[in-house]
C-alpha cells in the first residue's frame, strides 16, 4: 500500500469561520492554489495549479485509487477540496486524518498545537508566519488607492510572498508526516477509522433548513431589538441603554441598589427583589429580553446554507479529545435551546409569515419564542420524514453498569424511573407513594437533582449548579442529600475511589491494572519520548493521558496531574484529575462508544443518519420507510462488547427537529 500526504492551500471568497468546509468549497470561486505532497515519506513536491502547472498524472489517479492511503491533517478539508477538483466524491475509505490521530491520542486540534505539544524540532514544526500569508492570498482583501482597487491578492502582486507561501505548504506536509511518525506507535483503531469515515458521509450529506422560516425569525428579531431598543432610550434617557456602565449607573439611581454587574443570573435576581419596580424593573426586564440570543444561531444558519438549502459540517468528530464525543459546529447543535411552547406549526407559521404580533400576543417574549423555535430550523427533506431517536439516561444506565449498582441495573430493566427509584432507596419511602398527587411527590426533585449531580463524584456545589435551589430546595438540605445519595449507591462510591487507585497504581508501577471491564496501563514510546496513562475501555478504544505523574493537588493531598488542553486558558499544561473525573471521562467515553455503534448499525440498515446531538440521533429517511419502532430496535441492539448493559431508547417522527 502506497501512502500519499496532502497539503492544500486554497482561496474562497466565503468565510470558512463562519460558513463552514462545504459552502466554502462550493463557492463558484473556488480555487486551489498549492498542492503539496510526498509519496511514502519521500521529499515533498508541490505544485503551484495558481501559475498553471498541472498535476502529475499519477498523483491526479492516485486520488481515487485504493492502492493509496491519502493522509492529511483535519483530511475532511483536503477531501472536500479535491472531491471538487476531480469532479466527484472521492471514497472516503482511502483517507486517513492526522488531526484525528493526535486527538486520539490526547491531544489538542491544530497542526501548530500539536506539533509543539509533542516537541517537535523547529523545522518540522508549522510555520507561524502562515496564518498573515493565508491572510494575504487565500482572502479577498479590500480594493485600495495602493493596491491598485483589486478585491484579490495573486502571486504576481508579491512574488517573494508567493515563494514563502510554496514553502509554509510545503511545511504543513513536513510537519504533518512527523506528528503521524511520532505516533505511529499507538495508532487509531480500525473501528474508529470506520467510524470517523462514516461522520465524513453524515457530514457531507448534510441536513435541509426551512430557510423562509429562518429569514423570517431574523426579520422579526431586528424589529423586536429595535422596538425594546427605542423603548430603552425613551424610559432610560441614555445614549446607548446597552453599555453596562450606563445602564449600571442609572439603575443605581432609580431604584437606589448597588449593580455589581449586569450578567443573566444578576438581572434574574435583581428583578425578584420587589424593591425594585416602575422604570427599573421595566429596564431590567428589557435587558432581560436583549439578552436573548434568539437570532445568532438563525445568523450561523443563514451564514452556512448552501445552496441546495441544507447545512453541512455540523459534527467534529473526536470534538471532545478526553473521551472521544463528537463536538458541534457551526450552529452548534450540541446546545441547541429547549422548546416548551406549545403549538409549534402554529408558531412555525407565524414567523414565516412575519406575523411578530402574533408571536406575541399568543406566546409573549418575541426573542424567547424565536429562541425556543430554532431547532425547529431544521426539516425533513422533500418527501421525507425526520426520525428522531436517543437513549433514555445513558450516563445513569453505563455508570450503574460499570459500577454494578444492581438496584439501578433493576430499574432499568424494569420500569426505568430512576428518579423516582433514587428518592425511594434516599428517603426510604416506597417508590409507589412517589407520584403526582401524593405529598412523597416533592422527593422526586431531589431524586432528579441527585442524579443529575453526583454521579462523578460531586458535592453541595455540583447541586447548587444543576440548579438545586432554583428548584426550590433549600441549601441546608443539600449536605443530606449528598450524604442519602451517595449511601444509597455505595458500588458508585466505590468506583470513583477503585478508579482512582487504578490509574495511580498503573502511573507508579509501570504495571497494568484490570478493574471490572477496564484496564488501566502506563504505555511508552522511549524512541519519541512518549509516556501515556491509559484506560482500555470496554469497546478496546483507549483514553490516552499524555505525561502523567502522581503529585500533589491545592489542599496537598495525593493528585493525578497530566497534560492536556486548560478548558479556561485553551493553552497545552499540566491538569489535574481524580477519581470522579477520570469515572466521569470513562462513563461519557462508553456512552459514546455506543452511540458510534448505534450509528453504524442505522446506516447499514437503510436509515441515513443527518446529525446526532449527544445521546440523540436525527434521521431524514421516505415518509415509508420512517419506522420508529425499527430505529428504536436498532438502538437497543444489545452490544457485543456489553451484552448484559441495559439499554432503551425513545423518539418521535415528524417534519421538523423538535425536542419532545
Amino acid at each position: 500500500m502506497n501512502h500519499l500526504s496532502i497539503d492544500l492551500e486554497t482561496f474562497s471568497s466565503v468565510p470558512i469561520a463562519k460558513a463552514g468546509l462545504y459552502k466554502y468549497v462550493q463557492s463558484p470561486d473556488f480555487e486551489i492554489l498549492l498542492f503539496a505532497y510526498s509519496l511514502n515519506g519521500g521529499p515533498v513536491e508541490i505544485v503551484d495549479l495558481a501559475q498553471g502547472e498541472i498535476l502529475p498524472e499519477w498523483v491526479f489517479a492516485a486520488l481515487d485509487s485504493s492502492d493509496y492511503i491519502k493522509h492529511a491533517y483535519n483530511a475532511p478539508f483536503e477531501w472536500y477540496c479535491l472531491s471538487k477538483f476531480c469532479g466527484k466524491l472521492l471514497p472516503v475509505e482511502q483517507w486517513r486524518d492526522t488531526m484525528l490521530h493526535g486527538l486520539y491520542n490526547g491531544y489538542t486540534a491544530g497542526l501548530e498545537a500539536t506539533g509543539k505539544a509533542l516537541g517537535l524540532p523547529e523545522e518540522k514544526q508549522k510555520l507561524t508566519i502562515g496564518k498573515a500569508l493565508i491572510r494575504y492570498f487565500c482572502v479577498p482583501c479590500s480594493p485600495t488607492k495602493t493596491n491598485g482597487g483589486r478585491t484579490r491578492n495573486l502571486p504576481k502582486h508579491d512574488p517573494g510572498k508567493w515563494e514563502l507561501f510554496k514553502t509554509y505548504c510545503i511545511g504543513d506536509v513536513v510537519t504533518e508526516m512527523e506528528i503521524d511518525r511520532r505516533l505511529s506507535a499507538f495508532p487509531v483503531p480500525d473501528y474508529v477509522e470506520k467510524q470517523w469515515q462514516t461522520d465524513l458521509i453524515i457530514n457531507s450529506r448534510g441536513v435541509a433548513v426551512d430557510m423562509e422560516m429562518v429569514q423570517g425569525a431574523l426579520e422579526i428579531g431586528a424589529s423586536s431589538r429595535d422596538s425594546l431598543m427605542r423603548e430603552a432610550v425613551e424610559i432610560t434617557g441614555l445614549e446607548n441603554p446597552n453599555s453596562i456602565a450606563q445602564l449600571s449607573k442609572w439603575l443605581e439611581k432609580e431604584a437606589d441598589t448597588t449593580v455589581t454587574d449586569l450578567r443573566k443570573n444578576t438581572v434574574s435576581q435583581m428583578l425578584k427583589d420587589e424593591s425594585v419596580t416602575g422604570s427599573a424593573e421595566r429596564m431590567l426586564e428589557i435587558r432581560q429580553e436583549l439578552g436573548k440570543t434568539s437570532t445568532k444561531k438563525y445568523d450561523a444558519i443563514e451564514a452556512a446554507v448552501c445552496r441546495d438549502g441544507r447545512v453541512r459540517g455540523l459534527l467534529q468528530f473526536y470534538g471532545a479529545n478526553r473521551t472521544g464525543r463528537w463536538a458541534g459546529r457551526l450552529v452548534q447543535v450540541q446546545n441547541l435551546p429547549r422548546t416548551y411552547i406549545g403549538q409549534l406549526p402554529l408558531a412555525r407559521d407565524a414567523v414565516r409569515n412575519r406575523e411578530e404580533s402574533k408571536l406575541r400576543v399568543l406566546y409573549g417574549s418575541v426573542p424567547d419564542t424565536l429562541s425556543q423555535l430554532i431547532r425547529t430550523s431544521f426539516i425533513a427533506s422533500k418527501g421525507n420524514v425526520l426520525v428522531d431517536a436517543d437513549f433514555s439516561a445513558i450516563e445513569a444506565r453505563v455508570i450503574s453498569w460499570l459500577a454494578g449498582e444492581q438496584w439501578r441495573l433493576e430499574v432499568f430493566r424494569t420500569h426505568g424511573k430512576i428518579y423516582e427509584a433514587s428518592a425511594s432507596q434516599m428517603f426510604g419511602v416506597p417508590i409507589e407513594k412517589i407520584k403526582k398527587g401524593n405529598p412523597e411527590y416533592s422527593l422526586r426533585q431531589k431524586g432528579k437533582v441527585a442524579e443529575l449531580a453526583l454521579g462523578y463524584q460531586g458535592g453541595t456545589g455540583a447541586l447548587i449548579q444543576m440548579g438545586a435551589l432554583d428548584m426550590g430546595i433549600p441549601e441546608d438540605d443539600l449536605p443530606d442529600i449528598v450524604s442519602r445519595w451517595r449511601d444509597a449507591n455505595k458500588r458508585i462510591v466505590d468506583l470513583w475511589y477503585s478508579v482512582e487507585g487504578a490509574a495511580a497504581e498503573a502511573i507508579q508501577s509501570g504495571a497494568s491494572v484490570g478493574l471490572r471491564n477496564l484496564i488501566f496501563s502506563r504505555e511508552y514510546d522511549i524512541e519519541h519520548q512518549l509516556d501515556f496513562m491509559t484506560i482500555t475501555l470496554p469497546s478496546r478504544r483507549k483514553l490516552f493521558y499524555a505525561n502523567p505523574v502522581l503529585g500533589s493537588n491545592q489542599w496537598g493531598r495525593p493528585s493525578i496531574l497530566y497534560n492536556g488542553v486548560n478548558q479556561k486558558t485553551k493553552q497545552w499544561g499540566q491538569l489535574e484529575t481524580y477519581g470522579g473525573k477520570l469515572v466521569e471521562n470513562i462513563i461519557q467515553a462508553i456512552a459514546r462508544d455506543c452511540l458510534a455503534v448505534a450509528i453504524e448499525n442505522l446506516e447499514a440498515a437503510g436509515f441515513p443518519v443527518v446529525f446526532h446531538v449527544h445521546d440523540e440521533v436525527v434521521i431524514d429517511c421516505p415518509a415509508d420507510k420512517a419506522d420508529l419502532d425499527a430505529v428504536v430496535k436498532i438502538m437497543t441492539r444489545t452490544i457485543p462488547w456489553a451484552p448484559d448493559l441495559p439499554l432503551n431508547a425513545d423518539g418521535w417522527t415528524g417534519g421538523f427537529f423538535r425536542k419532545d
